[in-house]
Order: structure tokens, then C-alpha cells, then sequence
């Protein structure tokens, strides 16, 4: 009899090895060739820092018409699933591997801390980008937006250009001011937004832009691909003065109100499931009525709004322009979110004090920007630098819990809708599970693209982690496999319907996510050898990928880098 841990190595094995045909598939093949027609078109949306029931057909009161038509049109899922932070999200999205096996296990300004290669912070050459699939089968590929999978200063590697894609505008970095975005780059050309440019918002540019490359790549007669990926809603909390205004007193009741109502609507739209419940308050914020600051909190929540309706905006101007052309039956429009709604707070910033490199210290017009959560200056301008920290992150993450950073349900849980009239027999909601790194796969199968058997410098592909979701599209399950989670510690596996998961440094839980996936009753005493099997397979899934015990010998100490979010003090205010 095999031991646990021969098992589990076979099991990997076998897993592997049931993607050779990937692999050996022809150009000529293909799901999207063979009954469909012509390749289809792919425009992958991606939104960043945006929780689970932040747009309309997710449960919000956020006008977010755009995507709501593309779900009343499309696909739906209810249970997917990314990875808890910005750059492990993006190398997965884009390489079907998990973070780990992409060199992101942390992030890039992390590079060259940690001498292990699944904590490279530099997107690892050994690996392949949807956009070098699938311009080697044909495509033309562009991207606009944020990039975060390689460090400034450091050459041009990894840029988008040098990483499979045909043209690119956006910021490498991965924040930037709305108003004047830092680390700007066209192709592989840093610029700088011309001060005479009184109206430019990045938000617009990315879907201008965006726009433009659809026009441009449908004059070429080839199939395109399309990598949007908005900064919205990522902090700073900024949008122009008209857009905010649409949402003045929207948010005089507060997030306990809030919270209540987006979760009814989730109910009614059978987003979520009525035994789940809603979580808890998180326990450092005060009910609404002991807040301190009630003006400055409401205006948190309707500049965060601003900007995911002009994200919302920015997608109709895509979806316009497919219209226009007549190739939206045949284009697969993907929306979803890099991670789970953002509890990060913005630590002021004193005169003379260090900055990043993404926050400024002058607008284009040479004010001063004051940065940081501070209750007597209002966000939104270009002279502001703050975030919606944690009582309004809890409420972007109904009704799950914790955020980004985390692996419970409110740093993985995603909006993931699909659009494409020609291919999706199964429209409307499904409960299917399904993972970022299912992404890529997908995007082969319907283009009938093979998956590369080498990398661009010369070493064997690595094998493909995710699964085409074609079989959901049509109506048909998936086989059912694990899923892990790792970052800072935080860590996670699903198998089936019960997942493990962890908050660095806490013990292990374990949930029966079919009654209970927002994680409310911890089973891990009443199934102690399920338990014990899920930690066995998860330490041989992160001995695989190459996880490290956290915190690892080089961690920065005093850095807060197990996530952790304490209390800001405005909220130590509000106790009654």
C-alpha cells in the first residue's frame, strides 16, 4: 500500500500528466474552431482591488450598467476565485501556473529579498503568457492598463512587449494617481501626461486606448486579444468631481446598512445561498452610528464609487466598439477582479518623509499632495492620497469575510462574468468553481491554440494548473480537483465542496463551503481525519510550487508582512 505522500506524488503525476494533449494539440484544433466557426476574438477585463458585491449584478447599488447587461447576457459565476493580492493574481491570470511557480509569490518591490524562485518579485522567464500562446497561433495581442509583474529600473525583460504582447499603455507599477500616474509607458517608452492635458483620468485613457487597439487590430483580419486591466478601484481614491457627485448621501445610512442591503440583493439575485448568513461586522469597526467622522467616511465610499462607475463607463466604450465593428457575437468578453475588496489603510505621509514612487508630491498643476487617511481632508482630488480602509472593504467583500492579502472568501472571491453570444450555450448563473488560472486554458481551447511545448528562452513549459471552463460554457460540469492558496502565510485549499484555510499565524479551519462558504462554522474538531488528510495535501501541493514557511529568514521584521491590518486610529475614536 502506498504511503500518503506517494500517493499524493502519483496523484501529481497523473494530474500532469493529463495535459500532455494540450500540449500535442495542432494549430488547426481547437473546441472554438472545429464547432463555432472562426476564431473568436478575446477581450479579458480586469478590475483591481474590486470586492465581491461591488457592481449591480453582484449586489450593489453602484451603477454599473455596462457589466450588468454583459452578465443578463452571458455567464455569471458565483463561486470564483483568484489570489489574494496584485501581482501572485496577475502572474496566475496570465500563466495558467499558480503565483509560486511564476516567481510571484510575493510581490515586486520584494525582489531580490528572498533567495527562492517562487519569491523571484520578476514574472519567471520559465513560463508562458497567454499573450505568447496565442500571438504564436495567430493573434494579434495588445494590452492597456497595469502590468505589475516586473520591478521598475531593472530592464525591459518583462515588459508587456517583451512578454508576447504586440502593443501596450498603461503603468508598470501597480498604483499610480488617477490624475498623473506614475511609471506611464507607452510600448516600452516611458512618458508623462502633458499639463495642458486639464481632463485626462486614467480610468478613461485605459478604456480609450483600449478602444483605439480593438479599431486598429479589426483592420489587420486577424483575431485579437486584448488584455484590459483598470486600476479601479485600487486606492488612491480619486475621480473627477461630476462623476462622485452622482453618488452624494447615497451612503448617509452607512456600511451596517449597506451590508444588509447589497446581501438582500444577493439573495434575490441567488448570488448567495440564505444558510450561508452574513458575516459579522468586522470587530474593529464601530456600528455606523458610533462613527466619529460621518462625512468623511460617506465621502470614502462615494469616491470609491465614482470609480467603479467610470470603470463601468470605460468597459461600455469597449463593448461599444465591438458593436461598431460587428464582432461582439464573436468576441468573449471575461470580466473579473485581481483580488478581494482592499482593508489597507493609508498611513499619513509628513512633510519631508519618504514617498513611494507612485505618490507624488506635486499635482500636474504644482499643489501639494496631502497623503493619507486624515478625516479632516476630503478624498477625491488630485491633491489627495487615501484609501476606504476597512469599513468599507468589509462591504465591498459581502457577505464573506477578511479581504485582500487573506485566503478566506473575502481575498478570493471574485465577480466573473462571460460574455460570447456565438460560444455560450449555458447563460445565466452557475455555481460551477473555478480559479483564475482556469483563464488560460480556456483562451487556447476556443482559439484551438496549442499550448507551447517551450518557454521563449528555450526551457520545457511548465504543465498547464488550471482547466478550460468550455465544458461550463456549455452546460456541463467540471471534473472536480483541488485548488491552493498561499500568500504571506495566509493559505487555503479547496477539495470539493470543504476547504482549509488559514490566517497567518492561526491554526487551520476547515469549512463545508456548500452550507457555509462565508465561513462562520469551523468543522476542523468534528472531522479531525478530513483535517489531517487536507494538511497532508496541501504541504505536498506547497513543497511542489515551492512555498516557504512564513515569516522566511529574510522578512523585513516590523513590516506588518503577515498582512496584518491594525486598528487606524480614527477608528480607536469611535467606541461608545
Amino acid at each position: 500500500m502506498k504511503t500518503r505522500r506517494e500517493f499524493v506524488q502519483s496523484s501529481l503525476c497523473a494530474g500532469a500528466s493529463a495535459f500532455l494533449p494540450f500540449h500535442l494539440q495542432s494549430l488547426s484544433g481547437g473546441h472554438e474552431q472545429n464547432t463555432r466557426g472562426s476564431k473568436p476574438n478575446i477581450v479579458f477585463i480586469l478590475a483591481d482591488d474590486m470586492g465581491f458585491s461591488d457592481i449591480g449584478c453582484y449586489g450593489s447599488e453602484i451603477e454599473t450598467p455596462q457589466l450588468d447587461e454583459l452578465a443578463s447576457g452571458g455567464l455569471r459565476f458565483t463561486d470564483f476565485h483568484n489570489c489574494p493580492r496584485c501581482c501572485p493574481s496577475r502572474a496566475a491570470l496570465l500563466t495558467g501556473l499558480y503565483s509560486h511557480q511564476a516567481g510571484m509569490g510575493m510581490m515586486t518591490a520584494d525582489r531580490k529579498i528572498y533567495p527562492y524562485p517562487a519569491y523571484a518579485g520578476d514574472l519567471s522567464q520559465d513560463t508562458v503568457t497567454i499573450a505568447e500562446a496565442l500571438k504564436a497561433g495567430g493573434y494579434t495581442t495588445m494590452m492597456a492598463g497595469k502590468w505589475h509583474l516586473t520591478p521598475l529600473n531593472t530592464g525591459l525583460h518583462n515588459y508587456p512587449l517583451q512578454r508576447g504582447f504586440d502593443r501596450y499603455y498603461g503603468i508598470i507599477n501597480g498604483a499610480a494617481s488617477y490624475f498623473d500616474p506614475a511609471s506611464l509607458t507607452d510600448g516600452n517608452d516611458p512618458i508623462q501626461v502633458s499639463k495642458e492635458d486639464k481632463d485626462y483620468y486614467l480610468t478613461d485613457a485605459v478604456g480609450d486606448r483600449s478602444a483605439q487597439f480593438i479599431e486598429d487590430a479589426a483592420k489587420e483580419g486577424k483575431p485579437f486579444f486584448l488584455y484590459a486591466a483598470f486600476t479601479a478601484g485600487h486606492w488612491p481614491l480619486m475621480a473627477p468631481e461630476k462623476t462622485i457627485a452622482k453618488y452624494k448621501g447615497r451612503y448617509e445610512a452607512g456600511w451596517d446598512a449597506l451590508r444588509a442591503a447589497r446581501h438582500s440583493k444577493q439573495l434575490s439575485l441567488g448570488i448567495v445561498q440564505r444558510e450561508w448568513g452574513l458575516t459579522p461586522r468586522d470587530p474593529r469597526v464601530p456600528a455606523w452610528e458610533f462613527a466619529s467622522f460621518h462625512e468623511w467616511e460617506q465621502r470614502r465610499m462615494e469616491v470609491y464609487a465614482a470609480q467603479i462607475d467610470l470603470l463601468d463607463q470605460n468597459i461600455g466604450k469597449i463593448v461599444a466598439k465591438l458593436r461598431q465593428l460587428g464582432i461582439l457575437d464573436n468576441t468573449m468578453i471575461c470580466f473579473m477582479s485581481d483580488n478581494g475588496g482592499n482593508a489597507e489603510e493609508m498611513a499619513r505621509v509628513s512633510e519631508g518623509q519618504a514617498r513611494p514612487a507612485y505618490m507624488p508630491h506635486l499635482t500636474r498643476g504644482g499643489l501639494p499632495v496631502n497623503p493619507g487617511n486624515d478625516p479632516s481632508v476630503m478624498p477625491g482630488s488630485a491633491t489627495t492620497y487615501q484609501s476606504y480602509g476597512i469599513p468599507w472593504g468589509n462591504t465591498s467583500n459581502t457577505p464573506f469575510r477578511l479581504y485582500k492579502h487573506y485566503a478566506h472568501e473575502g481575498g478570493i472571491s471574485t465577480p466573473f462574468i462571460v460574455h460570447w453570444p456565438r460560444g455560450i450555450k449555458q447563460k445565466g448563473i452557475t455555481h460551477a468553481v473555478g480559479h483564475e488560472i482556469d483563464v488560460m486554458p480556456t483562451c487556447l481551447e476556443m482559439a484551438g491554440v496549442a499550448y507551447p511545448a517551450l518557454t521563449k528562452v528555450g526551457s520545457p513549459a511548465p504543465a498547464l494548473e488550471g482547466k478550460s471552463l468550455i465544458p461550463v460554457f456549455d452546460g456541463r460540469p467540471l471534473a472536480e480537483r483541488s485548488l491552493f492558496w498561499e500568500h504571506e502565510g495566509n493559505s487555503a485549499m479547496r477539495d470539493g465542496k470543504w476547504k482549509l484555510v488559514s490566517r497567518f499565524p492561526d491554526s487551520w479551519e476547515l469549512y463545508d463551503m456548500e452550507h457555509d462558504r462565508t465561513e462562520m462554522h469551523n468543522l476542523a474538531d468534528r472531522y479531525p481525519d478530513r483535517l489531517r488528510k487536507m494538511i497532508s495535501t496541501y504541504a505536498a501541493w506547497a513543497k511542489r510550487v515551492g512555498v516557504q514557511p512564513w515569516p522566511m529568514p529574510e522578512t523585513p521584521r516590523g513590516s506588518d508582512r503577515d498582512g496584518s491590518l491594525p486598528t487606524p486610529d480614527y477608528l480607536l475614536k469611535d467606541r461608545p
